[in-house]
C-alpha cells in the first residue's frame, strides 16, 4: 500500500507541475504539400498585409521582362560580356509570405520557374558547407590550391590549373566564399577583370594583387573558381548534391534547375561533367520557384535544420551570417546580414537575406518567425516593403 500511495502522490505533483509550466509549441515544418493559414488564423492584420503586396506590386521591377534585352542593356555592355549559359523571360511581379511556418499569403506566379540570379550564390555556399560539415574540407582557412587538382576541359582537353600564380596560392576557401580573394585569371571565357571593370582601362591588366582577405569584390569570375573548385571536392555535379543534401530534404519541387555554361564541361573522373554558375551574369544559375525559395528560405530561418535533420550545421550558418571585415553587410556568398541595420532599417539587427539581381530577395527575419519571398521589385523598395510587412505581423 505505501508503495502505491507514493506513487500515486508522485503522480498528482508531476501532473500539478506539468500544469504550471507553459509547452512551447512546436515548430511546423512543411511536407511536400505546405499549409496554409489565413490571417485571422495566424493573428495577422490582413489589411495592412494586403497593403504590403499591393505595394510590392506596384514597386515591380522597371527593367524589361525580356531578359536577353535586359543582359545586353547591363553586363552586354562589358568587355566579353556575352552571355554563354541560358537566359529566361521573367514573369510577373511575385511573392510568398511565410509566417510561422505557413502560409500567408502568394501573389503573381509563384509556381513559375524563373531565374534566381545571385540567389545561387547561396545555393552554391550551402554545398561547400555540406562538404565542410562532412569532413571533405577540412577547415575554411585551409588553402583551395591543396584541394583544386589540374582539371581537364571537355571540349579542348586542354588542362586548366586554378591556383598556380604566387597570389592564387595564397587563397582560403573563407577568401572565396566571402568574395575577398582576387583570384586572376580566366574562367569560362571571362576574365575576371572584365566582370563589373574599373572605369580605368588602363589598370585592366597592370593593377597589383590586393593581399587575399582584404579587399571585397563582387565578381561572378571568382564565384565560378568557387563553383569549380567545389566540384573538384564532390566528384559530383553540384545540381545533384544541392538535390540529394538540401533540395529533397525540404520537400523542393523537382522543377528548379542549376545550369553552366556552354563551355563550362569538364571531364571529371573519365565522364563529362558541367560546372555550374553561381547567377545569372552571363546567363545560367538557379532557375527555381518562389516556393521553392521559400523553403530555402526557411530552412536557413531554423538555422539548417529540417524536422529532425541538421542539413547545415549551425556553425556553418554562424559562420555564413559573420560579417565580412572588408564588407560587414555581406557573409558567406550572397547571406546578407542586416546587424548595422542599413540594408534594412525598418527590418531588426537579425534579419538577414539570400539576394539577386531582378531584384529577387529571399528575406529572413527570426525576430518575427518570418520569411518572404519578393521577386522582380525594385531595389529601392524592398524596405518599404519590410516595413509594411512588420507592421501587419505586428512590429
Amino acid at each position: 500500500m505505501l508503495d502505491c500511495r507514493f506513487s500515486l502522490v508522485g503522480l498528482l505533483l508531476a501532473s500539478c507541475c506539468a500544469l504550471g509550466q507553459t509547452k512551447a509549441p512546436a515548430i511546423y515544418y512543411p511536407d511536400v504539400v505546405w499549409q496554409r493559414r489565413t490571417t485571422a488564423q495566424a493573428g495577422i492584420d490582413g489589411v495592412l498585409l494586403k497593403g504590403a503586396i499591393d505595394f510590392a506590386v506596384a514597386s515591380e521591377s522597371r527593367n524589361p521582362r525580356d531578359l536577353t534585352l535586359n543582359h545586353y542593356q547591363t553586363f552586354g555592355r562589358e568587355p566579353f560580356g556575352h552571355a554563354v549559359g541560358p537566359i529566361k523571360d521573367r514573369g510577373d511581379q511575385t511573392g510568398v509570405v511565410v509566417y510561422q511556418g505557413y502560409l500567408v499569403a502568394e501573389w503573381g506566379e509563384p509556381s513559375r520557374v524563373d531565374m534566381a540570379h545571385s540567389v545561387s550564390k547561396s545555393m552554391l555556399s550551402s554545398v561547400v558547407g555540406v562538404a565542410y560539415d562532412r569532413g571533405m574540407i577540412r577547415s575554411i582557412d585551409d588553402l583551395v590550391k591543396d584541394y583544386a587538382a589540374p582539371i581537364q576541359l571537355y571540349e579542348t582537353s586542354e588542362l586548366l590549373v586554378l591556383f598556380e600564380t604566387p597570389h592564387n596560392r595564397t587563397i582560403t576557401w573563407n577568401h572565396l566564399l566571402r568574395q575577398t580573394s582576387d583570384w586572376e585569371g580566366t574562367l569560362w571565357g571571362k576574365p575576371d577583370w572584365a566582370d563589373r571593370p574599373s572605369p580605368k582601362p588602363s589598370e585592366w591588366l597592370t593593377r597589383p594583387r590586393n593581399k587575399a582577405g582584404s579587399v571585397y569584390k563582387y565578381n561572378d569570375v571568382r564565384v565560378n573558381v568557387l563553383a569549380l573548385a567545389a566540384l573538384n571536392v564532390w566528384r559530383r555535379a553540384l545540381p545533384q548534391v544541392l538535390k540529394e543534401t538540401i533540395m529533397d530534404p525540404i520537400g523542393a519541387s523537382n522543377t528548379w534547375r542549376w545550369f553552366g555554361y556552354e563551355n563550362s564541361w569538364i571531364v571529371l573522373d573519365g565522364s563529362p561533367v558541367q560546372s555550374v554558375s553561381g547567377g545569372g551574369h552571363w546567363g545560367g544559375g538557379m532557375f527555381i520557384n518562389a516556393y521553392d525559395m521559400a523553403r530555402f528560405g526557411y530552412l536557413t530561418l531554423r538555422r539548417g535544420r529540417w524536422k529532425d535533420r541538421q542539413l547545415l550545421s549551425t556553425q556553418w550558418v554562424d559562420w555564413a551570417l559573420t560579417p565580412t571585415p572588408a564588407e560587414p553587410a555581406y557573409g558567406f556568398m550572397n547571406w546578407y546580414n542586416n546587424r548595422d541595420r542599413k540594408l534594412f532599417p525598418s527590418a531588426p539587427a537579425s534579419a538577414f537575406a539570400h539576394i539577386g539581381n531582378g531584384t529577387n530577395i529571399v528575406y529572413v527575419d527570426p525576430d518575427h518567425d518570418l520569411v518572404a519571398v519578393v521577386r522582380w521589385i525594385e531595389r529601392g523598395s524592398i524596405d518599404e516593403f519590410v516595413r509594411r510587412l512588420l507592421a501587419a505581423v505586428g512590429n
